[in-house]
């Protein structure tokens, strides 16, 4: 028995579907462990993270040989995928047979992941000898790099194990469970929970390869029973559901619906939960420590909220000085630290970045900047780089503010962020996109929008128009894209 797949021996139904190909089980465990035989001494392997059989195959066979795994994310570009090789140093790549690999990966030894692979005799094999130790690496997971080349997170197997083994406590996650997604497996939302979550559990993964709402109505419709999903995708959901009763009547009867990688706007809930009588949860994670926090499926969803921290996740709020942030305030923002068995264990090739990215005591410093209720229940302002806005002496989370903006009826989409301003240190600006190019809400109808439904000193003091907003392939709005001036 796996230590990470313990179901892999055990469970026979079907594993993984992706369009109309699929593994059981039985299958999964030759093709894999066919594979990790090849892979034991290979050190580092890189994996053509598309959305395939092949990249799930590729990082179970990996996993089983005790070989950390790198996936790649196959739009990056040459310059950001010859980084990645050259950080990581893998041995080879696995890719899908017939897959055309960018010129960055020519010069790295190619296996062909074959899904149909047989075993000749015995079970999977148990990884390398004497079983790979808790600490070791598991998958060597890059970051967006949005102040610098991305970073690798190395991810240990006792912090994927502690995640979705909290998971399951937190979302009554059974091998009953059938998950449907159609998120990409170069990341860790996926990949870790989207793809090895159901697997650890015994249950099954049907991946829609590419998401839509169609694919969502007939996986839901046929006995699936979660949904995992980020904020583009309901908000896509939300938008379809007046025209689309089969969509509703297949999210009602969904067991949990789930959004992660970035906030859910408040609008978008209250849309979904009208039209089909459940509520999405939130939880909160990021690269370098996996999940945070989640709603319980047992607990109160509450929108806007990414609920309690997890089984053995410690968490604190902490102010400008590192000073804990008093937990009867709920209204004093703090950055959020964590620690806990879910986290990585460095930034690979990087001991200085490692090293700045925790305070004193192992709390690693997230750089989300929260609330916390006081039964609580967590509440993402935004990020401390480019989310917290100091005005007028206030400390002013962007997150509330694009909530509140998303409720009026002629905003589409929208972000805010703040820049200096000589009288009040900076100034709200918000970024808009109407539901009407002609016919935008004014500037001042904004502010007194804010201004009602939170307070006078958050009110957008600049609008500014765009046709969209610049996005990641996760659906996270990327602020430093935005236009200057």
């Amino acid at each position: 028995m796996d230590p990470l797949f313990p179901a892999l021996d055990a469970a026979r139904g079907e594993a993984l579907r992706f369009g109309d190909r699929s593994l059981t089980y039985p299958e999964l465990a030759s093709a894999a462990g066919s594979l990790a035989l090849r892979l034991r001494n290979a050190g580092r392997v890189a994996v053509w993270a598309t959305p395939s059989l092949e990249t799930a195959v590729g990082v179970v066979a990996a996993l089983l040989a005790g070989v950390p795994a790198v996936p790649l994310n196959p739009k990056s570009g040459d310059s950001e995928l010859t980084h990645i090789l050259r950080d990581s140093a893998p041995s080879l790549v696995l890719a899908g047979p017939g897959t055309r690999l960018p010129p960055a990966l020519t010069a790295l030894d190619r296996h062909d992941v074959d899904v149909a692979a047989r075993q000749d005799g015995g079970d999977h094999p148990k990884g390398a000898p004497g079983e790979p130790a808790p600490e070791s690496p598991a998958l060597i997971v890059y970051t967006s790099g949005t102040t610098g080349p991305p970073k690798g997170a190395v991810l240990p197997r006792r912090a994927i194990a502690a995640t979705l083994d909290a998971l399951e406590d937190a979302w009554q996650w059974t091998g009953d469970d059938v998950l449907v997604h159609g998120l990409p497996l170069f990341h860790v939302h996926g990949l870790i929970l989207g793809t090895l979550g159901p697997l650890r559990r015994g249950g099954s993964v049907r991946h829609l390869g590419r998401f839509g709402t169609e694919g969502v109505t007939r996986e839901l419709g046929s006995g699936a029973t979660m949904l995992f999903g980020v904020p583009t995708m309901y908000h896509r959901i939300a938008e379809a559901l007046p025209d689309d009763p089969e969509l509703a009547k297949a999210l009602a009867g969904a067991r949990l619906l789930v959004s992660g990688s970035a906030a859910l706007p408040v609008h978008d809930h209250e849309r979904i939960a009208a039209a089909t009588g459940r509520r999405v949860i939130e939880r909160y994670g990021m690269t370098e420590t996996l999940m945070n926090t989640s709603v319980r499926a047992d607990g109160e969803p509450r929108a806007g909220a990414v609920g309690v921290p997890l089984p053995g996740v410690e968490l604190r709020l902490v102010d400008e000085a590192g000073e804990e942030v008093a937990a009867d305030d709920p209204e004093a923002v703090g950055e959020i630290q964590v620690r806990g068995p879910n986290l990585f264990t460095e930034y690979l090739n990087r001991p200085d970045a490692t090293a700045g990215a925790f305070a004193p005591g192992g709390w690693f410093r997230t750089g989300d900047m929260a609330l916390r209720d006081a039964d609580g229940y967590v509440r993402i302002v935004g990020r401390k780089a480019t989310d917290l806005i100091k005005s007028g002496g206030y400390k002013i989370g962007a997150g509330e503010i694009e909530n509140a903006l998303l409720e009026h009826e002629g905003v589409r989409e929208a972000a805010v962020t703040g820049e200096p301003d000589p009288d009040l240190g900076e100034r709200i600006v918000a970024w808009v996109v109407p539901a009407d190019a002609d016919v935008p809400p004014s500037a001042a109808e904004l502010a007194d929008h804010v201004a009602a439904r939170l307070a006078p000193h958050k009110r957008p003091r600049v609008v500014r128009y765009l046709e969209s907003l610049p996005r990641n392939d996760m659906g996270k709005i990327m602020k430093r894209a935005l236009p200057t001036g």
